[in-house]
């Protein structure tokens, strides 16, 4: 997903002498349906054609050991070059022109234009677009409406009093109906103050509800591709920052991108990583040595960081800066880079599928279990993880807890006995009244 915006740019630059194919080598059971890639095709607006490799035959035949992997191919169908990992685009464009200069050179290039047939949702038009993350607090629902890239301000049931953004892709501050973001995600509100995680810009923003102005706190604009120390917060560029928690005084961020949990102090005005070396994988301990993987959600509670990390399937803590924790890592449901499955117990012994969520509940967690298509709770004094709604299929059925279902629910908010889900794959936002035990759609009103 990181390669697409600069895939993007060197199908225009080049259109001439560039065809982009992608292959998709699934590593979870849910991203095996074509289906499910067509979803994410439409959601991502790939303009290539894209191979659905379920069985890694692709991969098997190809030699290929990592995700992403380019593999380089000339006029005459011959292998000339592999790149595992991403790219920075200034390589990227060197090594395309280079080879664009020398096959023409030499005459094998084929100019004629390539058209595609483009996949398209076939839904009519709608309030949201995969929405991704949901805040609640005052009565107020806040709705990360990412492929829309803005957000909804509505009360508890549904009617909409604000839109932050003008629905155009962009980096652009200043008042709510004139600023822009591009698929925004998790968000932290404090008072009149809403804190944005702009994903695909790689920037936090942040919303002044009274004014009604959005302004940039955080990020250069530019996707990092290196890690670094921290800094001045708007000299730093960041990687795909996905959720927001805060804690006095200090905003951390989910930086997927990154592998890392990062702190900006807002005091201080500075922002450094916090918890994770960098690498992708599932390691307890002090936060300097932990190591996470894509982390996409983040709750505070009594001083203490939860979050979850989708590329392991886990649920874990860190502690904030004084608290009974102390600096440190811990993981509560999640044993590694390929362990997942959909599978209610006790602490470890349970599993989820690529988990985006998390909200707190009274001495639970709430869990977006992302590709089971469920919503679980694990019980933080026992251990016990229980599915609470979904069937497990993917739909947008109301109803009874057990049998309602959902499509890749992302984002958690809970108040007043109720959770509210980003239902993603749905475009919808859905309610889980916990006393009836009962889902349904929140109907969106005043748009």
């Amino acid at each position: 997903m990181h390669l697409f915006p600069q895939l993007r740019k060197l199908e225009e630059k080049y259109k001439d002498s560039l065809v982009v194919l992608g292959v998709h080598s699934a590593k979870y059971t849910t991203e095996k349906d074509t289906d499910n890639i067509r979803s994410a095709v439409i959601r991502y607006d790939i303009q290539h054609p894209v191979v659905n490799d379920a069985d890694f035959k692709v991969w098997q035949t190809w030699g290929i050991r990592a995700w992403p992997t380019i593999m380089f191919i000339d006029p005459r169908g011959q292998v000339i070059g592999k790149h595992e990992g991403e790219l920075p685009y200034e390589e990227f464009d060197r090594l395309i022109g280079d080879m664009t200069s020398e096959f023409s050179r030499v005459e094998l290039l084929d100019p004629t234009p390539l058209t595609y047939q483009l996949e398209a949702a076939k839904e009519a038009a709608r309030p949201l677009a995969y929405p991704g993350k949901i805040e609640v607090d005052s009565g107020r629902l806040f709705i990360a409406d990412s492929n829309h890239n803005r957000v909804l301000i509505t009360d508890l049931e549904g009617t909409v009093n604000d839109v932050i953004g003008s629905g155009q892709i962009g980096q652009s501050d200043g008042a709510f109906e004139a600023s822009s973001m591009w698929r925004p995600q998790g968000m932290e509100v404090d008072g009149d103050i809403l804190f944005i995680a702009d994903a695909e810009n790689h920037l936090i923003r942040i919303a002044d509800l009274a004014n009604r102005t959005l302004s940039t706190i955080a990020g250069t604009g530019e996707q990092s591709l290196i890690r670094y120390k921290g800094g001045d917060p708007l000299s730093i560029p960041l990687n795909s920052p996905y959720d927001l928690a805060l804690h006095d005084g200090v905003l951390y961020s989910a930086q997927a991108g990154f592998h890392q949990i990062w702190a900006h102090d807002l005091r201080a005005n500075t922002i450094a990583p916090y918890a994770g070396t960098g690498r992708e994988n599932i390691k307890d301990g002090a936060i300097s040595e932990a190591e996470l993987a894509q982390t996409y959600g983040l709750q505070i509670h009594d001083g203490t960081l939860y979050f979850v990390d989708s590329e392991t399937s886990s649920v874990r803590t860190a502690g904030t800066a004084g608290s009974a924790l102390g600096a440190r890592v811990h993981t509560l449901v999640g044993t590694g880079l390929f362990d997942f499955g959909d599978s209610d117990d006790v602490w470890n012994a349970a599993q989820l599928q690529h988990v985006q969520g998390v909200a707190i509940g009274v001495g639970v967690l709430y869990i977006a279990d992302s590709y089971n298509h469920k919503i679980k709770r694990l019980n933080l004094s026992t251990g016990i993880v229980t599915t609470i709604a979904g069937s497990g299929e993917r739909g947008h059925d109301d109803g009874p807890v057990n049998d309602a279902t959902f499509d890749e629910p992302a984002g958690l908010a809970f108040a007043d006995g109720r959770i509210y889900v980003a239902d993603t794959n749905n475009h919808l936002i859905r309610v889980i009244d916990l006393e009836a035990d009962v889902v349904t759609t929140l109907v969106l009103t005043g748009l």
